[in-house]
């Protein structure tokens, strides 16, 4: 079992930044592909960005690509997506995101963490 926690969501103003940072533990989490999705009112989650266990290989959404940066510390456990010049468009609840593989990560990961609210006002 692999079990997620979100850090690091609030409010801030539309141009600012934020870092949502996601604690792992369980399994041998370094080997698993990690990633972010988000779901604002009324509309479905979207997937946000994903990393390969290694590191050597992220996707974005295109919503976020050049805006986002995800990384990962396998030696901490610990991925952190650094959010830059956020829109209100960008508020949500987000959620981290595990899978043993990269593929089923991006669609439909299995593991879940509890979600962290970001707002961003206009």
């Amino acid at each position: 079992q692999v079990q997620l926690v979100e850090s690091g969501g609030g409010l801030v103003q539309a141009g600012g930044s934020l870092r949502l940072s996601c604690a792992t533990s369980g399994r041998t989490v370094s080997s698993y592909a990690m990633g972010w999705f988000r779901q604002a009112p009324g509309k479905e989650r979207e997937f946000v960005a994903g990393i390969r266990w290694n590191g050597d290989i992220t996707n974005y959404a295109n919503s976020v690509e050049g805006r986002f940066i995800l990384s990962r510390e396998n030696a901490k456990n610990t991925v952190h997506l650094q959010m830059n010049d956020l829109k209100p468009e960008d508020t949500a609840v987000y959620y981290c995101a595990a899978d043993m593989r990269f593929p089923d990560l991006l669609k439909r990961p299995k593991y879940w963490g509890q979600g962290t609210q970001v707002t961003v006002s206009s």
